[in-house]
């Protein structure tokens, strides 16, 4: 018997085992409705559409959060192997700059050194710390996440944090920073420079601030001076389980209606 005559036999059988089980489950289904009218609930139909509108906005809102994520690491793949732009005392176009390699040359300024509250390294609690870096012959500031350091027993006591004073040469990768935060709490108020931060607000830094700063952030690469624990997760990190939760939301909008066709068909 030669390889076609084989596929064609092969394809007919799987063609008659679908036509097998298609047969079947309208039997099931016959049976099932059997002496019932299919008479559904009009405000049950329309619940079951709200619900299902919901649940189709919350999973394309999941999967909205997976694209986003895929194409930021499909962008920093693109520009990682790019020549590092040279920041200096002229603005940038942040969004142009965008995980672009950068280096700069200057001298830090930890007299408004922030530190990051509630970042995560290897499960244990800690700071990313941001110290602004005076730009080489200019007023200029650019802002330096320098990694991570682990917070002390006493939440209250900060970490000591050691700052070189000298001029450096850095390098890294320009990051824009987000704009919307989940904070656990609303962020101090006072007049001096509040040491801790919750989240990375550049537009608040820069109101604050008493000099220009570049509209990005330097995360500092691993193999550059100054820094501490820097195992920078990639953009994409986890978007799969943005996916399956989407995939769960699409599930929960199919489950509402087909609960509601179901309880359409009623006995006389």
């Amino acid at each position: 018997m030669t390889s076609n005559s084989m596929n064609t036999t092969a394809n007919l059988n799987s063609t008659a085992r679908s036509s097998r089980v298609f047969s079947r489950l309208c039997a099931r289904l016959q049976t099932a409705t059997s002496g019932r009218r299919f008479r559904p609930s009009v405000w049950g139909g329309a619940l079951a559409v709200l619900v299902a509108a919901g649940c189709i906005q919350l999973g394309n809102w999941q999967h909205a959060k997976a694209d986003r994520k895929q194409a930021a690491q499909a962008l920093l793949d693109q520009r990682g192997s790019d020549v590092p732009v040279s920041l200096g005392a002229t603005p940038v176009d942040a969004e142009a700059l965008r995980s672009r390699p950068v280096t700069v040359r200057g001298r830090f300024d930890s007299a408004h050194q922030i530190l990051l509250d509630n970042r995560i390294h290897r499960e244990q609690a800690g700071y990313h710390v941001i110290t602004p870096l005076r730009i080489d012959g200019s007023d200029m500031r650019v802002l330096v996440n320098r990694g991570w350091v682990p917070a002390s027993a006493l939440h209250s006591d900060l970490p000591r944090v050691d700052t070189p004073t000298g001029l450096i040469t850095l390098h890294g990768t320009a990051v824009v920073p987000g704009t919307r935060f989940f904070t656990l709490g609303k962020e101090p108020v006072g007049e001096g420079w509040q040491a801790v931060w919750q989240n990375l607000d550049l537009a608040r830094f820069t109101r604050l601030a008493p000099w220009p700063l570049q509209p990005v952030v330097v995360q500092l690469a691993p193999d550059a001076p100054a820094g501490f624990a820097r195992e920078w997760p990639r953009p994409d990190e986890r978007f799969e389980r943005h996916l399956s939760y989407a995939w769960q939301w699409y599930g929960f909008a199919a489950s509402a209606l087909l609960i509601w066709l179901a309880l359409g068909w009623r006995r006389p």
